[in-house]
């Protein structure tokens, strides 16, 4: 009976360590030590690694505890700190025109679908927001430069490749992006990049950052595609989902941390 209550306990341990505050991971690394009766004076590398480790877990973890909160969060435009934002996207994507109303046609001109931002919120909710925020924000130049594309018609040259892709919208696109990265998150598949990137905890700004460079490494894509107009957008998202998931399979691959979206890439570590 003492072994089998021994064997629970030491379960017990190993299971409740994965769900850890980050403030009692030290803590809990001595107690597994202590548990499986190693000296940290022996090998005092070991408990170090082991830390590090624990909290990249945990981290993930609370990472899409935050990131689904975000997600679940409803878009009200009776919140001033909502609408804050809203005002904000327009002024970062739209800084020589002037809003004329809250509700208005010129919502278009950043790619909403009609005359009230809110409505395409809905399947992301301020998940969807904040990101588009965050790269109109820390990658100005590249939002910008992405929103003139998708917003320019596509000329045809025969026997010349397009200087321009087919028009998207492209706030919708970045809401779209926003549920790809949020399910790569959850699928885990970005454990990968994120504990080659985070080397402790992975946060929110790891992952906004996995946005912005999926947002343009999905521009690119589309160019490469040359689809024929919009409605060839999911067949392009699909086959662009599965290239990142094969890319993530490499247990060396990362996005190269920069700050700078535009400075993005996958490289090798």
């Amino acid at each position: 009976m003492r072994y089998e209550s021994s064997l629970i306990d030491r379960s017990t341990l190993l299971q409740s360590a994965l769900s850890a505050h980050p403030d009692k991971v030290e803590k809990t690394i001595d107690d597994i030590m202590a548990l499986k009766k190693i000296n940290p004076d022996t090998n005092p590398q070991l408990g170090i690694s082991l830390q590090a480790s624990l909290l990249q877990i945990v981290g993930y973890r609370t990472l899409i505890v935050e990131v689904e909160k975000l997600r679940r969060e409803p878009y009200d435009c009776e919140n001033a700190e909502h609408e804050n934002m809203l005002m904000k996207l327009w002024k970062e994507l739209r800084p020589d025109t002037p809003l004329t109303a809250r509700i208005s046609k010129q919502w278009c001109e950043i790619g909403f679908q009609g005359n009230d931002p809110k409505t395409d919120f809905r399947g992301m909710g301020l998940l969807g927001l904040q990101n588009l925020l965050y790269f109109a924000e820390h990658d100005k130049a590249t939002a910008l430069q992405m929103l003139q594309d998708s917003l320019q018609p596509k000329h045809k040259y025969v026997g010349v490749k397009p200087s321009t892709p087919s028009r998207y919208s492209f706030a919708i696109v970045g809401i779209n992006i926003t549920d790809l990265a949020y399910s790569l998150l959850v699928s885990g598949a970005l454990k990968t990049h994120l504990y080659n990137v985070a080397p402790e905890m992975p946060n929110l700004q790891h992952f906004q950052q996995t946005f912005c460079y999926l947002m343009q490494e999905f521009h690119r894509f589309w160019i490469e595609e040359d689809p024929s107009d919009i409605m060839e957008f999911n067949r392009v998202r699909t086959k662009f989902h599965r290239r990142i998931l094969r890319q993530l399979k490499n247990p060396d691959m990362a996005l190269c941390p920069h700050f700078a979206a535009s400075d993005l890439h996958l490289v090798n570590l």
